[in-house]
This record gives structure tokens, C-alpha cells and sequence, in this order.
């Protein structure tokens, strides 16, 4: 057994009592997206993976009918009956699974009690999607002990998970967020990518084989303090603009329905230039996804590559959403020898950076781009060389 998970064991053993041969274990997962940023609200194609940087839950039914809460690194304990739920939505810590409960419960799942230990190594604040590991981490914990306490043998059905996760962020913390981060969470595929279509949730997996290379992420450690609000700005604009160009093209239901050349008919009856660049940004990132795809299909990795470049410069430029951190850091990573690309990942205003590192130059580039980013910044950067993981599910050990 991984020592990590007796150390688990032992550490929920000692806050809740009990044996070790009792607890079960699950985990939900961090995401990377490769391309296709600020998209997933507007209905447009995107294309992440699931981590193996994760979130992993020791579990036990209780027979009290309540949701105890506790984790590794913070000394918050929650408590909260399983018909109270709502009352945790002002929670510091623990809203987020709460939240899916509440959300289960009133999506008609019957659960139960259930102690819980949450240990997580997906960084916070780092652009790789901590709630939605939390979210589907919860989910799957809670779907899983509850049909067994209620005799119901039907399978998880993950695509829903992610769904009923994303509502936990609109409905229950407030968060105006797209599909992609619970649906990569609960669908990963070892080693592969989904292309997922975010308006109708179609998806398929394409083999993420970067020979020769690696995906390296680079943690800003900028913590994203204008990340809710300004993210939820963005997505009021964009609906602007999609509402103007809409009198136009009715029968477009998301702006991402709109392709380059429609946009290009209709763009000047968006008078707004800031409206008008970020629409620009989404409709012409969504072109990008699917040439990104293809490449991969190909395994044209230059292509690829330049396609990430390309996509940086217009959340830069268009969207807006990068900051001095971000910036630098990409800056510095294209000057590594043999990088085909780098370009920011997730919500924006600090967070973390994908690159396309030679595997001979990870080491370099580590050393290169930390030194570098340190001096015109000031900030400590932190490295992870990624590994593709499967989704959310339970641990058999």
C-alpha cells in the first residue's frame, strides 16, 4: 500500500476515531487545458486533461446523518447536518462540499452521514482547478457511499457529476463558470485529452503523445485576487456581446455557434471595442481548439505549439486576463531552447503556465525560467512536470 494512504488513514483515525479497516478512499483530479481559455461559457470547444495532481478523500458513514469536514493542512473543522446544508454557503472552508451535497440531495441522489478527510496537492489559487477536484472528489465520495446505503447498484453516471458540480459553482459559491474544469475532473483519461464540444457535451479522447517532449506547468505562486469578480465581469461581457450580434444571427444560441466569418460580416455593429476584442478573443479561440485537435491528430507538435503562442497573445491582448506574472513567465519560457510553446492556463490574473518543454531541457528550463521569473518579479515559482491521469473515481488499494 502507498504510504501516503496509511498516513491518510491514520491522520482520520486520529480526528475521527474508529479502525483503519473501515475508511475508503477516493480522489478527484486537477485539470490542464492545453487550449481553448474563456471559452467554455460561451458554449465553445476546449481541450483539457485531468492531473494526477489531485484531491483525495478518506471516507467513512456516519450514522448521524452529518457532513464532517476536515483537512490536512488547515485546522478547520465542519459540521453540518445533512438538512441544513445551505446554511454552509459562508463557509471559508467546506462550502465547496457541502454545496455538492446539497446539490445531490436536491438532484434527487439519496445520501448519507459521511466523515470526511481531504488532502489535497493540487496547489490553491493556481489556475488547475482545486474546486473542481474538491467538487467531483466530494461527489463521487458521497454518490458512492449513499446508493450502497440504499441498496442502488446503477453506476455513477460521471457526466452528470460534472454538470451537477459546475451548478455547486454557479448556484450554491456564486462562481460563473463554464463546464470544463468538473468535466475534466470527472472524465480524465490516463495519458489522453478530451476535445469537448462545452454547448452540447459531446466529447472525444485524443492520445496527448508529445514524443520527445513534456508538459511542464509553471505555478506564478500569484494568487488570484481579482480572479472572481473580474472572471464574472468577462462573462456578463461576452453575453453582450453574443445579445448584439444576436439581432443578426438569431438562431446563434452561444457566441462560440459563430465562426470567423460570420463574425467578420457583423463585428462593427459591436461599438464597444472592449466587448468587441473580447469576442473577437472567443470566436477566433474556438478556430484554435479545433486546429489544435487536428494538429495533435497529426502529431504536427509545432503546429501545436505555435497554436499556444498564438493563444496567449490573445487572452493577453483581447481578453485581458494575464498580468505582469503571467506575462513574464511565458516570455521567459520561449526563450528556453527547443520550447514550442507556453501560454497561460485557467482563469487568469496569476496562477499557472503550460509549456511544451524538450524532455532534455526540463531541467533547464526549470532552472532557466525559475531564475528569471524570480529576479523580475520577486516571487519563488514553483514547477511540476505533469503526469495525465484518470478522473474522479475511488482508490481500490
Amino acid at each position: 500500500m502507498h504510504k501516503n494512504y496509511d498516513d491518510l488513514k491514520k491522520k482520520f483515525c486520529q480526528i475521527y476515531g474508529g479502525i483503519e479497516e473501515d475508511l475508503r478512499i477516493f480522489s478527484g483530479h486537477g485539470r490542464v487545458n492545453l487550449i481553448g481559455e474563456h471559452i467554455d461559457y460561451c458554449g465553445g470547444f476546449v481541450f483539457p486533461a485531468a492531473l494526477n495532481l489531485d484531491s483525495t478523500v478518506v471516507a467513512r458513514v456516519n450514522n448521524d446523518n452529518t457532513l464532517r469536514l476536515a483537512a490536512t493542512d488547515l485546522p478547520d473543522r465542519v459540521e453540518v447536518k445533512m438538512v441544513e446544508l445551505e446554511s454552509a454557503k459562508n463557509l471559508k472552508w467546506g462550502n465547496y462540499q457541502a454545496g455538492v451535497a446539497y446539490i445531490l440531495q436536491n438532484a434527487g441522489y439519496k445520501l448519507v452521514g459521511v466523515d470526511m478527510l481531504f488532502h489535497d496537492t493540487v496547489p490553491l489559487g493556481s489556475g488547475l482547478s482545486s474546486s473542481a477536484a474538491i467538487e467531483l472528489a466530494t461527489a463521487v465520495t458521497l454518490v458512492t457511499l449513499g446508493n450502497e446505503a440504499y441498496g442502488i447498484t446503477k453506476p455513477i453516471d460521471m457526466v452528470e457529476m460534472a454538470v451537477l458540480g459546475q451548478k455547486v459553482e454557479n448556484e450554491f459559491c456564486g462562481v460563473s463558470c463554464g463546464i470544463m474544469d468538473q468535466f475534466a475532473s470527472a472524465m480524465g483519461k490516463k495519458d489522453h485529452a478530451i476535445l469537448l464540444d462545452c454547448g452540447t457535451l459531446k466529447y472525444q479522447y485524443l492520445p496527448l503523445k508529445l514524443d520527445g517532449y513534456k508538459i511542464v506547468l509553471g505555478n506564478t505562486k500569484k494568487k488570484r485576487a481579482l480572479g472572481e469578480s473580474k472572471y464574472n465581469e468577462r462573462v456578463r461581457e461576452c453575453a453582450e456581446g453574443l445579445k448584439i450580434l444576436q439581432q443578426y444571427l438569431p438562431n446563434k444560441k452561444n457566441l462560440c455557434d459563430i465562426t470567423i466569418s460570420e463574425f467578420e460580416q457583423y463585428k462593427s455593429t459591436i461599438e464597444n471595442e472592449v466587448i468587441r476584442k473580447r469576442v473577437t478573443h472567443v470566436i477566433c479561440e474556438n478556430d484554435r481548439v479545433l486546429r489544435a485537435a487536428e494538429a495533435l491528430k497529426k502529431n504536427d507538435l509545432t503546429e501545436l505549439g505555435g497554436l499556444l503562442v498564438e493563444a496567449n497573445a490573445s487572452i493577453r491582448d483581447l481578453y485581458e486576463v494575464t498580468g505582469k506574472e503571467l506575462d513574464t513567465m511565458t516570455a521567459e519560457a520561449m526563450k528556453v531552447e527547443g520550447v514550442i510553446g507556453a501560454r497561460m492556463t485557467g482563469a487568469g490574473f496569476g496562477g499557472c503556465t503550460v509549456n511544451i518543454v524538450p524532455e532534455d531541457k526540463v531541467d533547464l528550463f526549470i532552472q532557466q525560467v525559475g531564475h528569471n521569473y524570480k529576479e523580475k518579479t520577486g516571487i519563488t515559482p514553483e514547477f511540476y512536470v505533469s503526469e495525465i491521469s484518470d478522473g474522479a473515481r475511488e482508490i481500490k488499494i
